[in-house]
């Protein structure tokens, strides 16, 4: 029974030989750790032998250098584009090239250094079809629960999740804001507004700074896991705005400046979970109480809900 496949090519110049290794390795090889000095061997994620005969489709010059099928390697890829464009910037000698018509197929050949010749082929790679949420807020309510303390931050945030909401359709009638001391006290307050049933989803921002003192550890723990719990036990989606960084000018940073507006970003987070929650139709549920408590499974929402009292 045969136990591996390996398929070796002699490359007589040092020069020749780093250069192909290079290459092999840029186009997405991996490199065997086993192999050192004059040798090298690379890995690739599938390995075929195929059995060909010549045809009308390869180039002239293509045929003349294989007449010894030593020197012919067959590479399929995803993205023979940008190998193409790798090949061209290491300056390789390109002997023929053809696209299928109307596809996204493509068969090129180089000539690689030691006198091997490469066909490459393949095409993009079809995206995958997905049911996701879309970047549209209008008819949603929205709850935005912020933290006061660090305020020179937080209030950047908010600017910026209001900001997210607005651009993708959201009516400013139908954002609600709620201010807590600080970020530990986030968790509690958007358990409470997303068991009111009243919003589609919720926004926290915050703003944790390291000190010299374990309590920033401690905090920063208890805010995300409360959050996600209330976010998974609740069903109502959690945009996810609270900075846990090691300096103030970090938290500068993404708060508008060099790292975009975490704010915005959670914001945007929260209108496409809900539209997805919309999509997928499944009612909110709290896990580990009766189905006959106050945690029962909530329908989901009706036009005939009733309005936050402003």
């Amino acid at each position: 029974m045969i136990k591996s496949l390996h398929i070796g090519r002699y490359v007589a110049r040092p020069a020749e030989f780093q250069s192909l290794a290079e290459f092999l390795t840029a186009i997405g090889f991996e490199r065997l750790p086993e192999a050192a000095g004059k040798a090298a061997a690379f890995s690739a994620p599938g390995g075929i032998i195929s059995l060909n005969q010549p045809s009308g489709g390869h180039p002239r010059r293509v045929l003349e250098l294989v007449k010894d099928v030593e020197k012919l390697i067959v590479l399929e890829v995803t993205n023979p584009d940008d190998i193409f464009a790798i090949a061209q910037k290491r300056r390789l000698k390109v002997l023929g090239d053809s696209a299928e018509s109307g596809s996204s197929e493509r068969t090129f050949w180089l000539e690689l250094p030691g006198g091997i010749v490469a066909a490459v082929h393949g095409g993009a790679a079809q995206p995958e079809i997905a049911t996701e949420g879309k970047l549209d807020a209008s008819g949603k309510r929205f709850a935005i629960v912020v933290s006061r303390f660090n305020s020179f931050i937080t209030e950047r945030l908010l600017q910026g999740a209001l900001d997210a909401l607005l651009r993708s359709g959201a009516d400013r009638g139908e954002i609600e804001i709620f201010r807590v001391p600080g970020s530990f006290e986030i968790p509690s307050a958007a358990r409470t507004l997303a068991e009111t049933n009243r919003y589609d989803a919720l926004i926290c921002l915050g703003c944790l700074l390291r000190g010299d003192t374990a309590h920033y550890d401690v905090i920063v723990n208890e805010v995300a896991r409360g959050i996600g719990q209330s976010a998974q036990e609740t069903g109502v989606p959690h945009g996810f705005g609270v900075l846990t960084c090691d300096t103030l000018e970090q938290a500068i940073d993404r708060a508008g400046l060099k790292m975009g507006n975490k704010g915005f970003e959670a914001a945007m987070a929260a209108v496409e979970m809900a539209n997805l929650k919309s999509v997928v139709g499944r009612s909110p549920v709290v896990v580990g109480k009766s189905a006959s408590g106050p945690g029962r499974s909530r329908p989901s929402k009706s036009k005939s809900r009733p309005k936050p009292k402003r």
